[in-house]
């Protein structure tokens, strides 16, 4: 059975493909605290996720001062490295990106970590060899500019009707819009769902199942 058509998908990382939000909040919170910032509540910890570290840190953090902005930054690494082999991917992500592959489909990831968090991430876990290419907040601009899907789109020559973004934030689904893509909300990750319908995605997952379901019906 042919899966629905797309030539070229981009997953999304923290909060799509790993359950890390809850983790990463914390992070950002012990990290403001540690530079004598005001804490930011849960909800704007988590809003922050899938951007750009320094942006996500100054925008969680707006009383810290640019100058410490570094500091902030270290901090957030601290916490996060005490507690990475805690995270783990979502049930069922792994059987969704193989079903992927034996269709033929090009995998990408377009994440907000730098390239040394994930490169780290992926010897962690049996993804080697899933993903075609990736794209970091790093090496290139953060969402929600349209850089990485850009980028991955030239790589592989593939228009923006053909290449699908699947993401948990609204960062991600703005991204895909000003890329010209079509686009997936995952509802199970950091962004509340209620506030994907002004982005216009094709569909809503509030599991990887119904994500696979989705991913893999007839197109």
């Amino acid at each position: 059975m042919q899966a629905r058509r797309f030539d070229l998908i981009a997953f999304d990382w923290d909060g799509t493909l790993f359950d890390s939000t809850a983790i990463i909040t914390r992070c950002i919170q012990e990290a403001v605290r540690d530079v004598g910032g005001t804490v930011p509540t849960d909800t704007a910890a988590s809003f922050v996720i899938g951007m750009a570290l320094p942006q996500a840190l100054a925008h969680a953090a707006p009383d810290v001062p640019p100058e410490r902005y570094p500091d902030l930054a270290a901090r957030y690494r601290v916490h996060y490295m005490q507690h990475q082999n805690d995270i783990v991917l979502f049930s069922g992500v792994l059987e969704l990106l193989r079903a992927l592959k034996q269709q033929q489909i090009l995998l990408a990831v377009a994440t907000g970590k730098s390239r040394r968090g994930l490169d780290e991430a992926l010897r962690v876990v049996e993804l080697q060899g899933l993903f075609d290419s990736s794209r970091t907040a790093d090496e290139t601009a953060g969402k929600p500019h349209p850089r990485m899907l850009n980028e991955l789109m030239r790589e592989f020559d593939v228009a923006p009707g053909r290449t699908l973004m699947v993401g948990d934030t609204t960062h991600d689904l703005q991204m895909a819009l000003n890329a010209g893509c079509p686009s997936v909300g995952v509802g199970y990750g950091a962004h509340p769902h209620g506030e994907f319908a002004a982005l216009q995605p094709l569909f809503v997952a509030h599991s990887v199942r119904e994500l696979h379901d989705w991913l893999l019906a007839p197109g």
